[in-house]
Parts: structure tokens; sequence; C-alpha cells
């Protein structure tokens, strides 16, 4: 399928979740929703790669599980509302997702937040 570009692919930085970046993530997004299911966390924990496997990842995707690297998760394909169930897997916040993808510490990321006045 031949997907059309938009303006916003040429911004550095963002990653729009539109209909491409949805059909690339399906898989990834599908396992996180399964994480609903704290014995699926467990199978998770147990053995990522084949549960990534029975997911049907794609090795990029796999790689950025293995990583722990939520920007390149959204980059390829995964919705940031499904990744959070993956962070939650590891005791992450929100907070520490955004540090994350902002280059940031936590402690730096939340004192940002505090200067915004958020």
């Amino acid at each position: 399928m031949a997907w059309s570009s938009h303006d916003y692919d040429k911004v550095p930085g963002t990653y729009v979740f539109n209909g491409r970046r949805s059909v690339m993530g399906y898989p990834l997004n599908r396992m996180c929703m399964s994480f609903n299911s704290a014995e699926n966390r467990e199978e998770f924990r147990r053995n990522e790669d084949a549960y990534c496997e029975k997911y049907g990842l794609s090795p990029a995707q796999r790689e950025a599980i293995r990583a722990r690297d939520v920007l390149r998760l959204v980059q390829l394909g995964g919705n940031i509302y499904y990744l959070a169930k993956f962070a939650g897997i590891f005791g992450w916040d929100v907070q520490d997702i955004g540090a994350q993808q902002t280059g940031m510490t936590k402690e730096a990321f939340k004192a940002m937040l505090a200067r915004a006045g958020h």
C-alpha cells in the first residue's frame, strides 16, 4: 500500500499516529494491549523475545523493546496510550517516558514542566 506524504512528515521529531503508523504498529499495539492482563505481563517477563514473536513484532520493534526505547517504538507505530502499558511493566510513569523522549533525567523533566506551569 502506498501512503501519501504529509507536511508534518518533514518536521523533525514529529511522529504523528496516522494510518501508516497504525498499520506498521498494529502488532506492537496489540501486544501492549495484552498487558492489561497480569498473566500476560508475567509471560512477557519470562521470555520477552518469544512474547514479541507471538505477536509478530518486526525486528526493529523487537530491538526497541529490548532497548526499552519508547521514542523508537513511537517511530515504529506505537501508540503512546498502548506503550504506557508496556512502560507500566517496569514501573515507569508518564514523566519517565517524557524524560526518556527528551533525553533528560526525570528530575530535569519534572523541573521543566514546573517552570512551564504544568
